[in-house]
């Protein structure tokens, strides 16, 4: 679009990131300025409840480097983020009074751990995970021996527990739901990943409810509500995100929980857009829904760029986002409250080395969901499955003598 010759990304993360190289990739030439509160540069976030606790020394996550955004013409504000959105008057404000003006706005603020104000109450040895000095925190923390209480039992809790575990920690995961990863996995793989943590010795505690928390000297006490008392070294809880959608809020956006963004990642206001983990999007079921994945953020930083250059973004492809645990790498495509679910090869919970399999997710004959386990090179085939919305043949999927590849036309 020619009238765009300035545009303002608020969020220096995944999206924010993805949304530059979009932009110039698209033969945008206008100005594009990138505002973060925090001072790095963007970076991955993945990385941060694994490798950069247990390789930190080697571990990069830049996704763009100061050589980089020179390179590409962005100007960057970091460690000043923005106050206060004027959408009248087509100006951000920053937290120091600097204002930016920009003809097109985008949101991709990303979100913040959700609170257990009792556990903040304690001060000390207590932890969450969110950013890079939430994770360079934990390296210290996770040493061997130490008793460590993961409240939560849904992702980064996980994760969480294989790091601490390979770091040689003693773990308890506490989780209020009667399955672990029970929002994003169906029972049958759910089942799976409990019986790995709990081989791998982490003690997890199912529909479990915490009564108090208090400090006893050195040490964190954890009492449940059965009265049982858990001792501990430190704490870290991962029980999901707040988006960060105040700015949006305060500049009479439409909003719930987070930014309503139509199929082109437009905020009620056109010439403002929302990205990635604060952004909750039209979906073609006509309802507004939140995805929290590396795939969503890059999705959407991707279809703003081609919206504000007239370009023609692609059809959404199957949400996908992946996990590893344990030296095992999940990947989930589709619906994962597909009616029922199909195993290609077996389930080995007992053998981790030989624990390869394929799950097909199924809702009235119809494939909508999978998920692979140590079989990343059958991922693109049952996304390819997903979007043609292949009918379901048993004797065909699911014979290991038949190439899956080849059944994918």
């Amino acid at each position: 679009m020619s009238n765009v010759n300035s545009i303002v990304i608020v969020g220096a993360g995944q999206a924010g990131a993805s949304a530059i190289l979009e932009l110039r990739g698209n033969k945008y030439e206008g100005k594009i300025t990138l505002i973060g509160d925090e001072t790095h540069l963007p970076y991955e976030r993945p990385p941060l409840s694994k490798d950069v606790i247990l390789k930190p020394a080697e571990t990069k996550i830049e996704i763009l480097s100061e050589e980089k955004l020179a390179e590409l013409g962005v100007e960057t504000i970091r460690g000043n983020g923005v106050a206060k959105i004027n959408a009248e008057a087509k100006t951000v404000e920053l937290q120091n009074g600097d204002v930016v003006a920009y003809d097109k706005l985008l949101l991709a603020t990303g979100g913040a751990a959700r609170r257990l104000p009792n556990f903040d109450a304690l001060g000390k040895h207590v932890y969450t995970l969110r950013n890079l000095e939430d994770s360079q925190a934990l390296v210290p923390v996770l040493q061997p021996g130490r008793r460590i209480i993961l409240i939560g039992g849904g992702v980064i809790g996980l994760e969480l527990a294989s790091s601490a575990r390979f770091k040689e920690c003693k773990v308890t995961v506490i989780e209020m739901g009667p399955m672990v990863m029970g929002r994003s996995s169906p029972r049958i793989l759910s089942e799976f990943l409990l019986e790995q943590q709990q081989l791998a010795g982490v003690d997890v505690r199912l529909s479990t409810q915490i009564a108090e928390c208090k400090l006893d000297g050195e040490e964190i006490v954890v009492t449940l509500e059965g009265g049982e008392e858990l001792r501990a070294d430190a704490v870290v809880y991962g029980i999901g995100i707040i988006p960060n959608a105040q700015l949006a809020v305060e500049a009479g956006l439409d909003a719930d929980f987070a930014v309503k963004v139509n199929e082109n990642c437009q905020t009620s206001n056109p010439d403002i857009y929302a990205a990635g983990d604060v952004a909750t999007q039209l979906r073609d079921c006509g309802n507004h829904r939140r995805v929290e994945t590396w795939e969503n953020a890059n999705l959407q930083a991707g279809i703003f760029a081609r919206h504000v250059m007239g370009v023609e973004h692609p059809a959404a492809n199957p949400a996908w986002f992946w996990t590893d645990q344990l030296d095992i790498n999940y990947q989930f495509v589709g619906d994962m409250a597909a009616a029922e679910w199909h195993v290609r090869g077996e389930i080995k919970p007992e053998l981790r080395a030989e624990s390869s399999f394929v799950l097909f997710g199924v809702t009235d004959g119809v494939i909508v969901g999978g998920i692979t386990v140590n079989a990343a090179k059958d991922m693109r085939h049952l996304k390819k499955l997903i979007s043609k919305q292949a009918a379901f043949e048993a004797d065909k999927y699911l014979d290991l003598s038949q190439d899956l590849r080849k059944l994918v036309k």
